[in-house]
């Protein structure tokens, strides 16, 4: 389903034509997401890769990550996730505990999420690390993206849910 949503253009419709995106803007996500929901289409998450995660990327991340990531995150090779909620903090993120120490080029990070979704399919999760110790608890807090192929990196059972069924929820 990604891939082919990918071949018709509904996935991250603002990514700029040099990666292979249509160069749109959001109305044309809105239009997406709406049309999704009004077939009764809501438990495919796109809108969460679309609006939610890819603008951290399509805004933040350096030219050889958009390179490396972007082509994918339009073609559905690349599914996307946002990792925030804790199984100890929920979403209070001045109770996160996952922390991330710099290693050379790279982040160490040790810690637990828990409702994310898209988790199970997810291959870049944009993740929430404490990198330092401060006496504000909302400071020292970053957002890292993760690859899910990356050694240590492990997907959770795939949770149990009311409704959405379609959209899966995973441990990481």
């Amino acid at each position: 389903i990604w891939l082919d949503a990918g071949k018709k253009g509904f996935l991250c419709p603002t990514a700029e034509e040099a990666y292979g995106g249509p160069g749109g803007d959001f109305l044309y996500s809105t239009v997406i997401t709406e049309e999704m929901y009004y077939y009764g289409v809501s438990s495919l998450f796109f809108p969460l890769h679309n609006d939610i995660v890819f603008p951290y990327i399509e805004l933040y991340a350096n030219e050889e990550q958009k390179k490396r990531w972007i082509p994918g995150c339009v073609s559905g090779e690349k599914i996307l996730a946002v990792a925030m909620t804790e199984p100890d903090a929920g979403s209070d993120l001045a109770r996160l505990s996952t922390r991330a120490v710099k290693d050379g080029d790279y982040y160490i990070v040790n810690g637990s999420k828990i409702f994310i979704s898209n988790g199970q399919l997810a291959d870049l999760c944009v993740t929430a690390v404490r990198t330092a110790d401060t006496k504000r608890p909302h400071d020292g807090i970053s957002l890292l993206v993760i690859e899910a192929d990356r050694k240590g990196y492990r997907r959770g059972k795939n949770l149990e849910k009311i409704g959405m069924h379609a959209q899966d929820t995973s441990e990481i």
